[in-house]
């Protein structure tokens, strides 16, 4: 067979081969090529060693060139270039305590996860795949080079890896594969956060992030996730739900674009709902569960050690996916002083596969409110109406000079005005403003909490 591959990958290999090398491309690269998709990266494996490459080509970085990893730089891309090796003895279910190099193809591909991961091509030899990789690209497979314990054992992150796949691809894991996950599930526990995080994003952003009901199903989420558990099988007694919490979930997944905030959102935007449940008579109440889910959220999000944007904005989104407001000027406005105008698309979004996954009866009203709502939200931005304290006609300097006390009164003024403006934005000038935070100054209600409905 005959696949297209870059015209720098091209030269490299051939650059390996003219010095008397063995070159191939590996791995992905040719699964995808195989598949119809655009690789995103082409990884070449080579029966020379590092320093021969090194040698061979003017402008390499040493990536990993303990285990065979050298970068080889061309004028408009990189491509890691390793040689054959052996993989020693596995210790904590992650690293090999030792590699060797070795000058056969045969030995390196052995060594890979999956028999679509373990194929080999170059425009000379053609495909190499000892290990019937084809066959499981066409039977749409999941299948592990060799025994699967064996694989798993030497690298724990391989059980994710599968799911993560079969995902990605929309592949069904064979059966002894799938045995050998659930029976080494436990050694995830020795696998790092971030490398377990960079799986499960990529299954969330997958075509298929259904799947991870096949990462419960096989006891990977009791390990890597296991707040998920919790919302399997609970059930939803209420007139907006005829589906468990995580039938919801799955299907609002779906439901959502493939952007790792709003999936991840949508994933534990209903985490709570198992901590809150109450049942009065035959109705289900769910009280505050968004809330509830936005700490359980934030917890998630510092254990998998996401970045702070992405922690803040999942975290504010699960927090207000329920927020009841209508499509009336003064609702929407306070909406977005509460939500924040920097994720308030994300909030319609949100809403909307939210409401995707509900009792069909009343999904067409309640997406046709939604619009309506959408609609208020873009004249209110359009005609730059004040909905938060920065578009106010008066700061805290002003507050000050006027005669209000400095400290903690300011701003609580400030936010008192915010809600004044938001019911009458005739309201927002200097004058209005500072005769409102004089009356208001004194107030023991000053501080009290923003009152907010959730649905």
């Amino acid at each position: 067979m005959k696949m297209y591959i870059p015209e720098e990958a091209e030269i490299i290999i051939r650059e390996l081969m003219a010095a008397g090398f063995e070159a191939y491309a590996v791995g992905g690269c040719v699964r995808d090529s195989i598949l119809g998709r655009v690789p995103e990266d082409w990884d070449i494996t080579t029966s020379a060693r590092p320093e021969q490459v090194k040698k061979i080509f003017p402008r390499t970085v040493d990536t990993g060139i303990e285990h065979g990893t050298v970068t080889v730089l061309m004028e408009e891309g990189q491509f890691e270039v390793t040689t054959y090796r052996i993989d020693g003895e596995y210790e904590d279910h992650r690293h090999p305590k030792e590699v060797a190099f070795t000058a056969s193809l045969e030995e390196d591909l052995k060594r890979r996860d999956f028999t679509i991961n373990a194929m080999a091509y170059n425009s000379v030899s053609g495909l190499v795949d000892i290990f019937h990789g084809m066959e499981d690209l066409k039977n749409h497979r999941i299948c592990c080079v060799g025994k699967p314990e064996e694989r798993f054992e030497e690298d724990a992150l391989r059980i994710l890896r599968a799911i993560r796949f079969s995902a990605q691809l929309d592949f069904e894991i064979d059966k002894d594969t799938e045995k050998a996950m659930q029976t080494g599930a436990p050694t995830l526990a020795d696998i790092s956060a971030e490398r377990i995080r960079v799986e499960l994003v990529k299954l969330l952003v997958s075509d298929h992030p259904e799947k991870i009901h096949k990462a419960w199903k096989l006891g990977l989420t009791k390990i890597v996730l296991p707040e998920y558990d919790g919302i399997v099988g609970v059930a939803q007694h209420t007139p907006n739900h005829i589906y468990d919490v995580e039938k919801h979930t799955l299907i609002a997944l779906e439901n959502i674009s493939a952007e790792p905030i709003l999936r991840w959102t949508m994933l534990l935007h209903d985490f709570g709902k198992p901590v809150v449940k109450k049942t009065d008579g035959d109705r289900d109440i769910f009280y505050k569960h968004p809330e509830a889910s936005a700490v359980m959220a934030r917890k998630i999000m510092k254990r998998l050690k996401f970045d702070n944007y992405t922690a803040d904005r999942v975290c504010r989104l699960v927090k207000w996916h329920g927020l009841k407001y209508f499509p009336e000027e003064a609702s929407v406005r306070r909406a977005l002083n509460r939500v924040g105008r920097d994720i308030f698309d994300w909030f319609i979004l949100v809403q909307q596969a939210d409401i995707s996954a509900k009792n069909p009866e009343v999904v067409p009203g309640k997406l046709e409110l939604l619009r309506q709502k959408e609609e208020v939200y873009h004249q209110i931005i359009e005609r730059g109406d004040c909905f938060e304290v920065k578009s106010l006609a008066v700061n805290g300097r002003d507050l000050i000079q006027a005669g209000i006390l400095q400290g903690p009164t300011v701003g609580a003024v400030l936010e008192r005005l915010v809600e004044l403006v938001i019911d009458d934005q005739s309201l927002n000038t200097k004058a209005k403003l500072l005769e409102l935070g004089l009356q208001v100054k004194d107030d023991p209600t000053i501080f009290d909490e923003k009152d907010y409905f959730f649905s």
